[in-house]
Parts: structure tokens; C-alpha cells; sequence
């Protein structure tokens, strides 16, 4: 990509990421809505960070989103191992709520503790647990905490159990059309507090994205167990002529890490893995019950990690961000992403 900034092309809607997926065959993202800047990506210059912490910690290279879809239902998966029927991002419904509840309802309900760490926007003012609204209204305030917290308790060895620690979904998420150099910052800042804070021997860590974003994948998502019998509910798309497989379907691989001193080392995963992995991880940690059939069933994670000593329990030094070397990447933030090369007119590499 000729700089860090997206150019508000990407698409990963239902309906385009069943064209990317074309049953299978991957080769419907420069078709999709999406266009030929699919096929672009960034590389270690622009992302050191991310570079780093892969050489050195695991990674999942079978990890994929749970739904062939964005960012809501994906996110749903991650807190509940459904989206009770929701396949786009529209405002949940206040009555909207999962037959078992949800993976802070079962760490709760084992007298555990949990946040979640937010930045409330003008575009996304409420956390990831509000898309079950009832589960926001209960903990607005208490459990659903600003992200300055997040830093204060990594700091002073007090986070909870679990947490959910997010970016300010306006500048850092990295979704398009935002600066990736924003997004990168913000992790590293995530992920160094925890590695110097007092609780880190006790740690784990999961970095991942919520959905593909619309780029190109050559690994085809393989098929999935339903979590329930909910069907995806497409009333309000138009066409429905695409062929699908409803919820027993993965989406595309997104990235994901796991950092920790009992972490194996430059370890890469080949175990199929989604978001309910991690409701899975929580689940085998504190013998918590599953709530769907998917996280029943779902890979833990566990194959990443060394049980028997911690490899890191001296943190191992990571790379700057990029925007801590070179704060010229903000620059595309006014002049716009550039122009893609055309096809043949470079050579990779150079």
C-alpha cells in the first residue's frame, strides 16, 4: 500500500464477503465491493510492532473471524458464540440477549472479575457489550469502564480476571478508512503496560481483529458448527440468490497473538481456531460452562502455550511502533491513502 492510510474502499459486508468467498474459491474480492485495493497489504517497515511481536510470540495462522460477515456479529461470537441471527451492523434490539448468556454472565456467575475497557465516541459511544444491550445497562459504569482504567490497573497489578480492552473505535481500530500506524500505536501501548505491569507473570494476552476488513485472503474459511439453530436472519438484504451456508460457516482468517510469559515461543499455530476460541480458553481456565455449540467445541488455544515454565517471564523487547520513530506516517491523514500502483508496474519486494 503506497502509505498507511486506507482509502475507504473495502468491504466486508455479508453479502460482499459471500462474493469474496465465491463458495470457497476466494477470487470474488476484486469483484466484491471492495475493488483491486483487496489485494493490497503493508509490510514490516510499516508495521514493526506487529512484525516483532510475531517473530516472537505465537500466532494462529488457522485463526479465522467467526462470521463470513462485519464487525457486529463477529463481535457478538466473541462475547457468546452467537449472534442470535445478526449478520450486519445494525443497533441491536434492547430485548436481544443469548438463551445461555454470555461469557461475563458465566465468569460472573463463578464470582470472577471483568471489565471492559472502552473509549466512548461521537460514532461508537458504547463498548462491545452493548451489542447485548441488557449486559451494557447492568454494568455501564461498574464493568464497562473508560480506558484510562485499563492503564491505571495494568500499572498498579489490578486488573481483573478477564478484560475486554478496546480501541477509540473512531481513530485505532484500524478499520478503513482510518491510519494503521494509529491502530498499531494504540496495541503496543495495550500490550507494553501489560508486559511492565506487576501482574504480568500472572498474564494472557489475545491480540485479534474483529472481522477480515474487506482484504484479500488466499485461505478459504472452512466450514463450522452452528452454535444453535437461529438462523441468520437476511430480511434486509436484497438478493439472497448468493449461495450460502448460514452459520455453519467460518468468515476469513484475521490475525491473532498470544502474549504471555507461558507463551511458546515463535510457536505458529495450525489448529482451526475463531473468537469462541477465546470464550473456549475462559471456559477450560475456570471449568466454566459452554454456551453454545460452538464454543463447546472449539479449539482453546491451549497448544500455545508452555505450562510447564514461563519463557517470558522477562519480557522480551519489541519493536517501536512505527509512529514512535517516524511520525511522518500522520501525513497521509490530510493528503489521502495515495495511488495503488497498477498491476505488473512494480516488483514485489522493492
Amino acid at each position: 500500500m503506497p502509505t498507511t492510510c486506507q482509502n475507504n474502499k473495502p468491504s466486508q459486508e455479508w453479502t460482499q464477503s459471500h462474493i469474496q468467498f465465491d463458495s470457497g474459491r476466494n477470487d470474488g474480492f476484486v469483484i466484491s465491493d471492495s475493488g483491486p485495493v483487496a489485494m493490497g497489504y503493508w509490510d514490516r517497515g510499516d508495521q514493526p510492532f506487529y512484525y516483532s511481536m510475531a517473530d516472537i510470540f505465537p500466532i494462529g495462522d488457522r485463526y479465522f473471524c467467526s462470521v463470513l460477515g462485519q464487525t457486529y456479529p463477529n463481535r457478538r461470537y466473541l462475547i457468546a458464540a452467537t449472534s442470535i441471527g445478526q449478520i450486519d451492523d445494525t443497533t441491536p434490539a434492547l430485548t436481544d440477549y443469548p438463551a445461555n448468556g454470555t461469557i461475563f454472565d458465566a465468569v460472573q456467575a463463578a464470582g470472577l472479575t471483568w471489565k471492559d475497557y472502552y473509549t466512548p465516541t461521537t460514532d461508537s459511544p458504547y463498548p462491545t457489550i452493548a451489542l447485548y444491550p441488557k449486559l451494557y445497562l447492568e454494568n455501564a459504569g461498574t464493568r464497562a469502564v473508560p480506558i484510562a482504567d485499563f492503564f491505571t490497573d495494568a500499572a498498579a497489578g489490578t486488573l481483573p480476571q478477564v478484560s475486554l480492552v478496546e480501541p477509540n473505535y473512531d481513530m485505532q481500530s484500524e478499520e478503513d478508512p482510518q491510519n494503521i500506524a494509529v491502530g498499531e500505536q494504540f496495541a503496543a501501548s495495550v500490550i507494553n503496560a501489560v508486559m511492565s505491569g506487576p501482574g504480568w507473570p500472572n498474564t494472557l494476552l489475545i491480540w485479534t481483529y474483529d472481522e477480515h476488513g474487506g482484504y484479500y485472503d488466499h485461505v478459504p474459511p472452512p466450514p463450522a458448527l452452528a452454535p444453535d439453530s437461529i438462523q441468520p436472519d437476511v430480511s434486509a438484504i436484497s438478493s439472497t440468490t448468493l449461495p450460502y451456508n448460514g452459520f455453519h460457516q467460518y468468515g476469513f482468517r484475521v490475525p491473532m497473538a498470544v502474549i504471555s510469559p507461558w507463551a511458546r515461543p515463535r510457536h505458529v499455530s495450525h489448529q482451526v481456531m475463531d473468537h469462541t476460541s477465546i470464550c473456549a480458553l475462559i471456559e477450560a481456565k475456570w471449568n466454566l460452562p459452554a454456551m453454545t455449540y460452538r464454543d463447546a467445541n472449539a479449539w482453546p488455544m491451549l497448544d500455545m502455550l508452555d505450562l510447564r515454565r514461563p519463557t517470558f517471564l522477562t519480557p522480551p523487547q519489541l519493536a517501536q511502533p512505527l509512529l514512535a520513530t517516524d511520525s511522518s506516517a500522520l501525513a497521509c491523514n490530510v493528503s489521502g491513502p495515495g495511488t495503488i500502483p497498477p498491476p505488473g508496474s512494480i516488483t514485489p519486494g522493492h
